[in-house]
């Protein structure tokens, strides 16, 4: 007989809401595991602090992920992944324990979706000073041609739930133009940060027909199960009931009633305090 105790929810983290698009792909493409989402809506936004600062919370989340029984957890944060991951696995994981990031599986597959081997990448200010798409993108593929361009006020336009309005679309508008003028080989964007996708029609509507537009969630959903195939004995130890928790350092109420524009149905979070 199964010994239960044995086996764990997978753990779902982002500094607020964002994530959410992830864990969306990431449950309808394997939708059998039990879920525990944490969002640290309290400190939001993340893309704007220090390195720091986004390891210390970065980890004190996961931690307390850990707490609640996950054994593998998913960093559903593009600034988390790249200020915090590398040092969290190298130095801090407990035994039996792992933490993946979002940005590694889309600069692996890049190379699937660009014919010209130059793409864009547009993202928060952290995500774009720390260069971690680059340096991933030619460590995968050094002969694709990056070019990055951060979007501060995308963030905001979607946490504000402006993202119909016509002040987004100028801005929208500008930033690709910003990063399309930069060499007209540009023939994919990826969206490099987890609340870009809820912009994505105005997004779309200012891309020209030959560019191709690159939401992550999709991607790390294919290689999250790619790694569960690769790793039985991860795989073996979680739990698989269907079962979606969510937590917030934030109100839950307001969590709830935002969350579910990003995650496409209603959700029940909990106050959680670290």
């Amino acid at each position: 007989m199964t010994n239960t105790a044995q086996h764990h929810p997978i753990g779902i983290f982002d500094s607020g809401f964002g994530g959410l698009t992830v864990f969306r792909e990431i449950k309808d493409v394997l939708p059998d595991y039990d879920y525990i989402y944490l969002g640290d809506n309290a400190r939001v936004p993340y893309g704007t602090r220090s390195f720091e600062e986004v390891y210390d919370f970065t980890k004190t989340c996961v931690f307390k992920l850990f707490e609640l029984g996950c054994n593998l957890v998913i960093l559903a944060c593009n600034t988390a992944s790249a200020k915090a991951l590398r040092t969290i696995q190298q130095n801090d994981l407990p035994a039996g324990k792992k933490v993946l990031g979002v940005i590694r599986p889309t600069t692996e597959s890049i190379h699937r979706y660009t014919s010209t081997d130059e793409v864009g990448v547009l993202a928060t200010p952290g995500t774009v000073m720390s260069e971690s798409y680059k340096l991933e993108i030619n460590k995968f593929h050094p002969t694709i041609k990056v070019f990055q361009h951060a979007c501060p006020e995308w963030v905001p336009l979607v946490e504000k739930n402006k993202i119909n309005s016509a002040r987004a679309s100028k801005i929208i508008q500008q930033d690709i133009e910003s990063i399309l003028n930069r060499s007209p080989k540009i023939d994919t964007l990826i969206l490099a940060c987890t609340h870009y996708p809820l912009l994505l029609p105005l997004i779309l509507h200012h891309t020209p027909d030959h560019v191709r537009v690159l939401p992550q969630g999709e991607l790390v959903a294919e290689s999250l199960g790619d790694y569960l195939v690769r790793h039985p004995e991860v795989e073996q130890a979680c739990s698989k009931n269907g079962v979606k928790q969510f937590y917030t350092t934030g109100n839950p109420g307001d969590f709830d009633e935002k969350a579910q524009i990003f995650f496409g149905e209603k959700v029940h979070a909990q106050y959680i305090q670290l």
